[in-house]
């Protein structure tokens, strides 16, 4: 089978991560994937934000848990030692999916590398409060971000799971 087509069948969310740091080479690689994902008309409106510093990620952590409704100490991050947020440019037409292409290209990357993924959403409740906004002023970027979601990185503690099913009646062909 084709290794693309292998990869996308095969890659599954991975919810319990070891706490080892994924090396900068692959992270570098995923990133580089995402970047290639496609965009409307060529824009590229989207950014990625990698987070590794632990201090900050748990931060943004509990932020994500607090959004979600729990404030018991759950990690929304699975205890994922690599986060990357995805950005889109608010102001263009085909942002939020430009921004859902990046997610899927960096998850089909982390895959390729041997790595655990998952999408994880509120990223854009965190990037519509005033601190968040502060915190991509202090990145130096500047315009209107809408927050995609965050892909979290590691590697699987447990493996990956095995495929559900797909569902039938999703498919309908007009010759």
């Amino acid at each position: 089978m084709n290794e693309v087509i292998n990869a996308i069948k095969s890659r599954r969310s991975i919810r319990r991560f070891n706490p080892d740091m994924v090396e900068e080479g692959k992270i570098e690689q995923i990133v580089e994937a995402g970047l290639y994902a496609a965009s409307g008309m060529n824009k590229q409106a989207t950014k990625i934000i990698v987070i590794k510093n632990k201090h900050f990620r748990d931060k943004l952590s509990a932020v994500n848990a607090k959004i979600m409704g729990q404030n018991d100490g759950m990690d929304p991050f699975y205890g994922a030692p690599v986060v990357l947020i995805v950005l889109a440019d608010k102001n263009w037409f085909t942002g939020i999916y430009d921004g859902s292409l990046v997610m899927g290209n960096l998850m089909l990357a982390a895959h390729s590398l041997g790595l655990g993924s998952c999408w994880i959403h509120r990223a854009k409740e965190e990037f519509e409060m005033p601190e968040y906004k502060e915190f991509l002023k202090s990145l130096g970027i500047e315009g209107n971000w809408e927050g995609i979601g965050h892909c979290i990185l590691g590697y699987a503690a447990d493996g990956e799971p095995m495929p559900a099913p797909r569902k039938e009646d999703r498919v309908y062909y007009i010759d």
